[in-house]
């Protein structure tokens, strides 16, 4: 069950606000909790397991945890944290990465294929549910956070479906309050009101113009052989573009959704495709993604306090398991050892310093270019058809558009595609679900309203079951 779909829209969203609505603010978080469950097990099925085995091991580590540090027993503290979080990438390594490993021993080994592959199945959002378990043992063991006394409160900050598949990754620390005290009822329809244009914002990205152009990209990728400069280009941009409206939509729809529910959730996404610099883009991109890796590994290891030389290790030791983490393949390892290698040449020439007002316009024309070529790494089936694009994206002798990107290159994505590239234009400041957050006056009712007024377009698209899944739901 996804966002974008009849189930979710016409079901089970409505069903889950009217419990809301009528639980007693002691029974909220029992509601969300229990509600969470049945949307995770929809699409996860058997494997919901694994997923309440997270939740039952990381609460019982936060109470002991909790238990020892305030008894003095700081070295046991410390023990159960590092058992803790060994725990969660254990699982995390079995179930993501074991049948990459079991491949990649087989190639080593020169086997041909007489290593038994795994074929262990994918866990629904196992790369965010287990972020978010180390997150909580590592708050309550730095004392950032206090841990949740029963085990719903927790399992409702663990399940909660807005967040559950896709993010935006919740630091314990930012959501704990929230948990435990719920808003009052007079607030409940106010959160309502506040979220609902935000979620429509997200649902719009997605089924408008996100999957407007996925075909594109698809088509584009999937050809054989090397792509014309046209089709290289093309393909690469309408994956730009995707990538971008699919995720930040569903973040979109998660934020409104979780105001809806009375909490508010950190932004994930600040108009990224304006970055002045790839340090700059990492700054807007995933930027809860971004704050994990800073304060769970780039500080612990000592961040840029070292000397130069330990600085660049950890900001390529950061990115490396960046792009590990989004999937078990080498094009994702690749993804984050170009970017990582991007940000290292930023600091050590002194571009990530630069003020961002310095040759603002040929610095964003750079780095967009830069972010597009390494979407073609992170969305090519290997590292050489990704070389193919790139060696393709300069100009050569096959400059047409390939014919089969050119039937699905139909109107209603040329549309998507344009306005999807437009954005890339607007001014760096202009972030349209921080205007929709504003009071209900000026530009902010102003957004609303054209938000909620596109919204029957969006759901009509629904309806006739043009949506995918969201790429996120993936990694």
């Amino acid at each position: 069950m996804v966002f974008s779909s009849i189930e979710f829209l016409w079901f089970f969203l409505p069903v889950v606000l009217g419990l809301y609505l009528a639980a007693p603010p002691r029974l909220r978080n029992l509601v969300l909790a229990g509600s969470s469950l049945v949307f995770y097990a929809w699409g996860a099925h058997a494997l919901l397991f694994l997923f309440l085995a997270s939740i039952g091991v990381n609460y019982l580590a936060g109470r002991l945890i909790a238990r020892w540090r305030d008894a003095g027993a700081a070295r046991r503290a410390r023990w159960a944290t590092r058992v803790a979080v060994a725990l969660n990438l254990c699982s995390l390594f079995f179930w993501k990465y074991a049948d990459f490993a079991v491949r990649q021993l087989d190639s080593v080994l020169g086997r041909g294929g007489h290593i038994p592959d795994p074929g262990i199945t994918l866990p629904l959002g196992i790369s965010f549910f287990t972020f978010h378990g180390i997150s909580y043992v590592v708050d309550v063991h730095r004392g950032t956070a206090r841990r949740m006394r029963h085990l719903v409160d927790y399992g409702q900050y663990m399940a909660f479906f807005p967040q559950l598949i896709a993010g935006p990754i919740i630091r314990y620390h930012e959501i704990d309050e929230q948990v435990r005290h719920p808003p009052p009822r007079s607030e409940r329809w106010g959160d309502i009101a506040d979220g609902f244009p935000r979620f429509a914002l997200g649902l719009f990205k997605k089924v408008v113009i996100a999957d407007s152009v996925a075909t594109v990209a698809d088509v584009s990728f999937a050809l054989p052989g090397h792509p014309s400069f046209a089709t290289a280009w093309v393909g690469a941009l309408a994956y730009t573009v995707q990538i971008y409206f699919d995720f930040s939509g569903y973040t979109d729809m998660a934020i409104g959704m979780a105001r809806m529910f009375g909490f508010r959730f950190p932004e994930n996404f600040n108009r990224p495709y304006s970055a002045v610099s790839m340090t700059d883009f990492w700054r807007r991109w995933h930027m809860t993604l971004s704050r994990f890796f800073r304060d769970y590994v780039y500080v612990p290891l000592g961040g840029s306090r070292g000397s130069r030389a330990e600085t660049v290790r950890n900001l390529l030791f950061v990115f490396l398991l960046t792009g590990i983490w989004h999937g078990a393949a080498w094009t994702f390892v690749l993804w984050g050892v170009y970017n990582g290698v991007l940000l290292v040449i930023e600091r050590l020439s002194g571009v990530a310093a630069m003020s961002d007002r310095r040759w603002q316009a040929g610095r964003r024309a750079i780095t967009f270019v830069l972010i597009v070529a390494g979407w073609v790494l992170f969305r090519a089936r290997s590292p050489h058809q990704a070389f193919e694009f790139w060696t393709a994206m300069v100009p050569h002798g096959q400059l047409a558009l390939n014919g089969l990107v050119r039937a699905v290159f139909r109107p209603q994505a040329q549309v998507a595609f344009a306005l999807g590239l437009f954005t890339v234009l607007w001014p760096r400041d202009l972030v349209l679900g921080r205007v929709l957050d504003g009071p209900w006056q000026g530009r902010a009712l102003a957004a609303r309203v054209a938000v909620v007024a596109a919204l029957p377009y969006a759901a009509l698209l629904v309806a006739a079951g043009s949506f995918s899944p969201f790429l996120y739901f993936r990694f």
